[in-house]
């Protein structure tokens, strides 16, 4: 599980505008969890149906129904200018092929990056060859996943532990670098508690207040997962 969700966020920034095309249950777990995040999220699906029953989870979502295979309606839509679009059909393969291709490379596209479900290994071949950032292989679980990565691009892994409390490893946040855990006081600013911090491979439990937090370390914290979300997402 932990390397299926592992990748590098665009270097340009957080984007917070996504497009989902198809919404059946990856692509719907896709959307819950982005709008949790507060995102903005626009999804699309030719199944007039799929949408009603996205609607009925999530009232407040723009979705619409349409060709997800046809440039001139996802452009309508608003789908080429999301900044990042998940392809969440995977069949027919054609239909996720052309979606891919048009978020892509379609002219005037503001699409940044791209992920798109795959049902084989020449599946995903064919999706990054027309232009896939990522590719994945993915069940309702990783649909949630994913939409938690996408709006916290440094969180690693989460191991929950109940309905309200998590603990998660997440990439030392940029403005934490430099600064030991006696200035940033994370239990009092941020209700979190430090587990260990320190290199990946070679972790400190239980740091001292003076351990220093380095670029390209790890934290791992527990507290209320509501908490560990305002920790910041870079």
């Amino acid at each position: 599980m932990r390397e299926w969700w592992h990748w590098s966020p665009a270097e340009d920034g957080d984007p917070r505008s996504f497009g989902i095309v198809g919404v059946g249950r990856f692509g719907s777990a896709v959307c819950r969890q982005l709008m949790q995040s507060g995102a903005d999220v626009l999804a699309v699906d030719r199944s007039s149906k799929a949408i009603e029953e996205l609607r009925q989870l999530e009232p407040s979502i723009e979705a619409r129904v349409l060709d997800c295979t046809d440039e001139e309606s996802l452009r309508e839509a608003g789908i080429l200018d999301m900044d990042t679009v998940v392809v969440a059909i995977s069949e027919p393969i054609e239909a996720s092929i052309t979606a891919t291709l048009i978020a892509k490379d379609s002219e005037g596209t503001r699409v940044r990056r791209v992920i798109a479900r795959a049902t084989s290994d020449l599946h995903e071949k064919m999706l990054k060859r027309v232009g896939a950032d990522r590719v994945v292989f993915p069940s309702r679980m990783q649909g949630e996943r994913l939409g938690l990565e996408l709006v916290r691009p440094n969180l690693m892994e989460r191991l929950e532990l109940d309905e309200l409390n998590s603990i998660e490893e997440i990439k030392v946040p940029e403005r934490f670098v430099g600064l030991s855990l006696r200035d940033l006081n994370l239990r009092k600013n941020y209700r979190v508690n430090v587990l260990a911090a320190g290199p990946a491979a070679d972790l400190m439990v239980n740091p001292p207040a003076s351990h220093v937090l380095n670029e390209g370390h790890v934290l791992v914290v527990m507290g209320l997962t509501d908490d560990l979300q305002n920790l910041p997402k870079t």
